[in-house]
Formats: C-alpha cells, sequence, structure tokens
C-alpha cells in the first residue's frame, strides 16, 4: 500500500472511530437518563422507514439546494469585493468600515423584515443565509490578498504578464487555501441557521422536518432529521477537503 493509500485509509478510519464512540456516548446518556425526549441510537436509527414515507429525501433535497444556492451566491460575491479591495486601498478604504459595521448585525434578527421585502418563498431564505455567510468570506479573501508578497509578481510582471494573467496563476492559487478554510465554517454556519430560517413560510426543509417532528412529540424523527442535517454538513466538508486535496497538493510536500 502506497503512503496516499494509506493516509486516505487512516482519515476514513478515524471517521469511523468517531462515528462510533459518538454512538456509544448517546447510547450511554440515553439509557442512564431514561427519558422519552432522548431515545437511543438504535430508536432512531430504526425510524429510517418512517422517515422515508414522511419525505425526508424531500426535505432534504431543499434544504441542499438552499445550502448550495446560498454559498455559491456569496463566494462569487465575496471574490469580487475580496478582490478589489485586497487590490485596492482606496477602495478598501471607503468598503473597510461598511463591512466592518453590518458584519456583527444579528442577520436572523432581520429575517422577518427581509420575509416582507422579498415575500416568503425562497428568495428571503437564501438572502438572510449569504447575509450571515458572505461577510466573513469577503474578510478572509480580502487579508487572504493583502498577504501575498509583491515579490511573487515579479517574475510575471517582467514578463508583462497582465492583471488577470497574475490574478490567475499567483493571485488564486496563493488564497485558496484560505478560501477553502474559509467555506468550511460557513458551511457549518449556513447550516445552524438554515434550521431556524427553514421553521418560518415553509413545509420542505430539514428545519421544518425537525420542528414538525419535535410539535408532534415524536422524538425518534426529530433525532432523525437532525443525524440527516448533521450528515448532509459532514458531506460537504468531505467535499471541501476532497477539493483540497486536489487543487492545494502542494501543502503536503511542505
Amino acid at each position: 500500500m502506497n503512503k496516499k493509500n494509506k493516509r486516505i485509509l487512516n482519515y476514513f478510519a478515524y471517521i469511523a472511530i468517531g462515528f462510533i464512540l459518538f454512538n456509544i456516548g448517546w447510547y450511554i446518556l440515553s439509557k442512564n437518563l431514561d427519558i422519552k425526549a432522548l431515545p437511543s441510537p438504535t430508536e432512531v436509527y430504526g425510524a429510517y422507514s418512517l422517515a422515508l414515507e414522511n419525505d425526508i429525501i424531500g426535505h432534504s433535497l431543499a434544504s441542499i439546494k438552499r445550502i448550495i444556492v446560498s454559498i455559491g451566491i456569496s463566494l462569487i460575491i465575496a471574490l469580487i469585493l475580496g478582490l478589489v479591495m485586497g487590490y485596492s486601498k482606496r477602495v478598501n478604504k471607503i468598503l473597510g468600515p461598511m463591512i466592518y459595521f453590518s458584519y456583527p448585525i444579528p442577520k436572523l434578527a432581520l429575517l422577518p423584515i427581509i420575509m416582507v421585502l422579498f415575500d416568503l418563498g425562497e428568495t428571503s431564505k437564501i438572502i438572510v443565509v449569504v447575509l450571515i455567510v458572505v461577510f466573513q468570506l469577503i474578510i478572509t479573501i480580502r487579508d487572504a490578498v493583502k498577504n501575498i508578497p509583491q515579490e511573487n509578481y515579479y517574475v510575471l510582471t517582467s514578463f508583462g504578464a497582465t492583471s488577470i494573467q497574475k490574478m490567475k496563476y499567483i493571485t488564486l492559487p496563493a488564497i485558496l487555501p484560505e478560501i477553502l478554510s474559509s467555506l468550511r465554517v460557513a458551511l457549518g454556519i449556513a447550516t445552524s441557521a438554515l434550521f431556524f430560517i427553514e421553521t418560518f413560510g415553509t413545509d420542505k426543509g430539514l428545519g421544518y422536518y425537525i420542528m414538525d417532528s419535535q410539535t408532534k412529540v415524536d422524538y425518534a424523527q426529530m433525532y432523525f432529521g437532525i443525524l440527516v442535517l448533521s450528515f448532509i454538513g459532514f458531506l460537504f466538508f468531505l467535499l471541501i477537503d476532497f477539493i483540497d486535496k486536489i487543487l492545494c497538493s502542494w501543502k503536503d510536500n511542505k
């Protein structure tokens, strides 16, 4: 077995060990507390057939779509503003204070206003998630661009490279690790926020599914929905790790 395959095997082995330990801890806690509000893992996993009847797949797809669209829009906005602010001190001086002022505002508190302005449909939910994660991505990209040593551009400049070529061959590869790290955090925040957002004005999504199950005092289905939401977040993290390994493989050689 070569070194690369061994590293991949170890990666998934640690994931499996963590999953097993999590379930053991959950099982012990549920048996010791012995309350209806905390069913055992076996009860929750055994509820999958009823979850399928309740269209857990449809709810999952609705949540996945919202996460992908929200993160995609946030990344596009953040790349444009972050790159411009990183390159231009003047633009950064203008936009920086505006972002610093807007960033701490609790975006979930704006949900009722956004729903009034953009109705109760998908648009309002996506706007709220974008507002929650986009500022962090902008600041990360801006700082990553500013931290690139100017000496890195000298070779391309001497060959008469255009600004687009400098961005393609120097800037984007240099800031990619920071972007991916920030995306991991953004995905976690977006997934958590989505749970709350999907309890308003919709009958589709895992947030709705979880709260609806709680209202019906069906704790097995409630926990099953929570596990599915966690699993979706976990898959997104694995995807980013995979992209990181492919596009930033040079980090392993350090």
